[in-house]
């Protein structure tokens, strides 16, 4: 019986397979990379199969087109281990000239080899997964579509399926890992605590061989949760580890941990954006600090649910993580990238989704509450009026979004105020 819950990716993958001979579908452990390929896959070489690993790299090694053989699209599960794979895989779709032909899926970005020759361009598609959205773990209604607030709707009404803190709480601590959503509570919140210590202790290193100490990267995950939306400097994060530890440390240091968490998908920075503005403000260009998955950063501090509901402007900050990653997933199903804005006066915006036509709407993160709302609200009109609408769009929209609320609503000023437990793509 097949009780796969289908992804909002599903679609991405089966409109990329049409365009391309090949999609390489990348993201963390654990997210279903491999569950969501294996719905469209006709036949699936595993390359990390107990017992097939060494066979495979050997055959890798002598003639790699063996393992392509098989009915279209073939997977090829966990490619990195055999980095000869991305050429040979390039050349049979040059030479099937068919689209559609193979589906790969990865955990690690692959180190820098003499094995790949070339980049793929013109044959591959790229596709980034994440961890599941709350609509797609049945936790948000879905009565209110990103897509559609492109449209500006006049009347909005819909009522929040996360109904108190608890459960919001609950929801940023277990994750959106597939394997944690059907299970009990108290099983499920123990998943992200197993993934951060995988990652501390064996992913960190086997992603390019290199030895990484699990203490460093411990503390280093523990600094990074603690500037969760923040565009901190790598001399914070060092400045903030070397405060536990007696050996001294480098911003190259930090800096390769990072880069290695990153090539494990595991960090998940939001890049800045940089509109038209009418007047000459100074933007600022750094990153916002996120890991992919709000439960990895609640893990690294050792938190659960009743930690943050005691703490509401810590489970604030999460819960911003959270909506990062909900936000990225139904964007980039329509087309969208997520920014974030920041400028040298203070002024910020905490997400702008920017679609390929140029359309953008600006959003708020609050956990919720009347104060917040009304200041996130005005805090959007005032960003809006900077925008230089003569050498742009103006915004589609202006959204909080909240936490807590019972509904979702469109407020007399035309801003909307929307819960994450009514949104979907």
């Amino acid at each position: 019986m097949n009780d796969y819950k289908p992804r909002i990716i599903d679609a991405t993958l089966a409109r990329k397979l049409q365009g391309k001979g090949a999609v390489l579908i990348q993201g963390p452990k654990w997210c279903g990379k491999t569950t969501t390929a294996e719905q469209m896959a006709k036949s699936v070489l595993y390359m990390s199969k107990p017992g097939d690993v060494a066979a495979n790299l050997v055959a890798a090694d002598i003639d790699p087109s063996k393992l392509l053989e098989g009915d279209a699209p073939r997977l090829i599960d966990e490619w990195q281990i055999a980095p000869k794979l991305w050429d040979a895989i390039r050349f049979e779709v040059d030479h099937r000239r068919k689209r559609g032909q193979f589906i790969l899926t990865g955990s690690a970005v692959p180190p820098e080899t003499d094995e790949i020759f070339h980049s793929g361009t013109g044959r591959f598609a790229w596709i980034k997964m994440r961890p599941m959205a709350l609509f797609e773990s049945g936790d948000s209604t879905g009565e209110v579509s990103l897509k559609e607030l492109f449209n500006q709707p006049k009347k909005l009404l819909a009522k929040n399926k996360i109904d108190d803190l608890d459960r919001l709480a609950f929801l940023i601590c277990r994750g959106g890992w597939p394997g944690a959503i059907d299970m009990d509570d108290d099983i499920a919140l123990d998943q992200a605590f197993d993934y951060f210590d995988a990652i501390v202790n064996a992913d960190i290193s086997r992603v390019d061989g290199v030895q990484r100490d699990s203490e460093r990267t411990k503390r280093l995950m523990k600094s990074y949760s603690r500037h969760q939306g923040t565009q901190s400097a790598y001399t914070a994060l060092r400045d903030d580890i070397l405060a536990n530890e007696a050996e001294s440390l480098t911003e190259d240091t930090v800096y390769a941990y990072t880069n290695a968490l990153r090539k494990i998908f595991v960090i998940d920075d939001m890049p800045a954006w940089n509109p038209n503005l009418r007047s000459k403000t100074a933007i600022r260009t750094s990153d916002t600090r996120y890991f992919i998955d709000p439960s990895i950063a609640t893990a690294s501090l050792g938190l659960g649910p009743n930690d943050l509901v005691k703490d509401l402007n810590t489970m604030g900050l999460f819960f911003e993580t959270l909506c990062a990653r909900d936000l990225r997933v139904y964007a980039e199903s329509i087309d969208g990238q997520v920014y974030h804005y920041r400028d040298k006066s203070g002024l910020e915006c905490d997400a702008v989704i920017h679609l390929r036509n140029g359309s953008f709407g600006l959003i708020e993160i609050k956990l919720g509450g009347d104060r917040l709302i009304e200041e996130g609200a005005e805090n959007l009109k005032k960003f809006s009026a900077k925008i230089d609408t003569k050498k742009m769009k103006e915004p589609s929209f202006l959204m909080v979004l909240t936490g807590a609320g019972k509904f979702a609503y469109r407020r007399d000023d035309g801003v909307y105020v929307v819960p994450i437990g009514c949104l979907r793509e």
